[in-house]
């Protein structure tokens, strides 16, 4: 919807609340729930702000130290949150209700250098001086379990009961169990704007995915955070809680395979061409280019200690890295044909925030294409079993530690990004060595 029509709705009290959202460090929905006549008559025209620990605390919302720009010694000030209207909809499964989301800028009105959205706009910027556009679709995966949210939460995670019971990977009838959950999602989904093509089952007890129309860059990826937000917000109306976490059990995943490619000024696929696997010598520099940098700029595809947990042999969730033609043994797999021809980058799990991956894409793009860098000969087998292959990071302290010595980081992203997101990674490190888990206790309690 645009302005007028919300204008409109807010008068004929059909809409009596907007949401103001940003997106955190962590790919979550944070804001404000604003009335309506308010947002008209104040927000629209000048922001909202907030406190900027937003960008500088952990999952749990703990501040933290080690962040330059919002921290105890200098106050936790404001940002200020500009809609970007553009992304104005209304959310068909909250009554009267609007959204819209948000760039942020410092209260003398810089952009917020860590800002998930600004990051990736400034990446998509240098893209542009190549003449080229970015276009993604991410394929998001979650296990849907019958308990609520606060049921589980009480159980403390365990013995949870899945939707379906057993493997349900495209089965019709597995999916059927669950759909007038699925159906919801798509349709509500739909009406806040995005386009659901498909759902299906998936391999994990009561895992599915429901997958979206692909988008410019900057959409997707805002499309992504909308769906994940919603698709929670209606598990719970219905009583029940999904999770994307990467690895939420010792079964299969969730991964979030992100499907990318680049257009010319002219509109049309600047991917396409006659070398090989049907590639031009830009879509070859591109994926050298991912194929470079995928390891350093593994944290920004799996941002947590879970993450690294997918990435077993034989599991769908890479280990080597590889690229091939529909090969989804490998860490990219070009997929779809003709002027749908992309690169399909299989690494990110379910807890990826789409900003920072599609962001890493571009940044590993633009490296491949200025560096003129030469694409490694396809590969075809079972890339599990390729002991040549450089591989995913095994760990977070792995990716972490590429991430913090990588000058083409710096040079795609910043120094300030770097340390910033560098400082996310260390505080999950610091907080998990300090827990004692369930694995330690069953082996040492009695035991040992």
């Amino acid at each position: 919807m645009d302005l007028e029509e919300l204008d409109v709705a807010v008068d004929n009290g059909s809409i009596d609340t907007v949401l103001l959202a940003l997106t955190d460090m962590q790919g979550r929905l944070q804001g404000k729930r604003l009335h309506g006549r308010y947002f008209m008559d104040e927000v629209v025209s000048g922001g909202s702000e907030g406190c900027n620990y937003l960008l500088a605390v952990d999952v749990d919302m703990n501040t933290v130290d080690g962040y330059a720009m919002s921290s105890w010694a200098s106050g936790y000030g404001d940002f200020v949150m500009r809609p970007d209207f553009g992304t104005l909809r209304k959310v068909p499964w909250q009554p009267g209700t609007a959204m819209v989301l948000a760039d942020l800028f410092t209260t003398d009105g810089d952009p917020v250098y860590a800002s998930p959205r600004q990051i990736l706009q400034r990446q998509l910027e240098r893209l542009a001086e190549h003449g080229l556009t970015a276009f993604a679709g991410t394929e998001l995966e979650f296990v849907l379990y019958k308990d609520t949210y606060e049921q589980a939460f009480d159980k403390h995670y365990r013995d949870l009961v899945p939707a379906n019971q057993y493997n349900v990977d495209y089965s019709m009838l597995g999916t059927a169990r669950v759909e007038p959950l699925l159906r919801r999602i798509r349709n509500e989904m739909y009406g806040a704007g995005l386009q659901p093509e498909s759902a299906k089952g998936e391999c994990n007890f009561g895992q599915h995915e429901i997958a979206f129309r692909y988008a410019d860059a900057v959409t997707a990826a805002d499309n992504h955070v909308i769906y994940k937000n919603g698709a929670k917000e209606i598990a719970a109306q219905e009583g029940m809680a999904l999770t994307f976490m990467a690895k939420p059990n010792a079964r299969e995943g969730n991964s979030c395979h992100i499907h990318f490619s680049l257009r010319g000024a002219d509109g049309r696929s600047a991917m396409l061409g006659d070398g090989p696997a049907h590639l031009s010598d830009v879509g070859q520099r591109v994926t050298a280019g991912l194929l470079a940098t995928l390891r350093e700029f593994s944290l920004l595809f799996a941002p947590n200690i879970n993450s690294y947990k997918r990435y077993q042999p034989g599991s769908f969730a890479p280990t080597a890295l590889r690229w091939g033609v529909d090969n989804r043994t490998c860490s990219l797999r070009m997929a779809g044909h003709g002027q749908g021809m992309r690169v399909e980058n299989r690494v990110p799990g379910g807890d990826v925030n789409p900003y920072l991956a599609i962001a890493a894409l571009v940044a590993g793009a633009v490296y491949g294409i200025e560096h003129e860098l030469e694409l490694e000969p396809e590969f075809t087998g079972n890339a599990y079993d390729d002991a040549t292959a450089g591989r995913v990071p095994g760990t977070l302290r792995e990716a972490h530690e590429l991430w913090l010595g990588s000058e083409i980081a710096r040079d795609a992203f910043g120094a300030d990004v770097v340390g910033h997101y560098a400082n996310m990674a260390q505080v999950e490190l610091t907080a998990f060595d300090a827990a004692v888990t369930d694995w330690e206790l069953s082996r040492g309690f009695e035991r040992m």
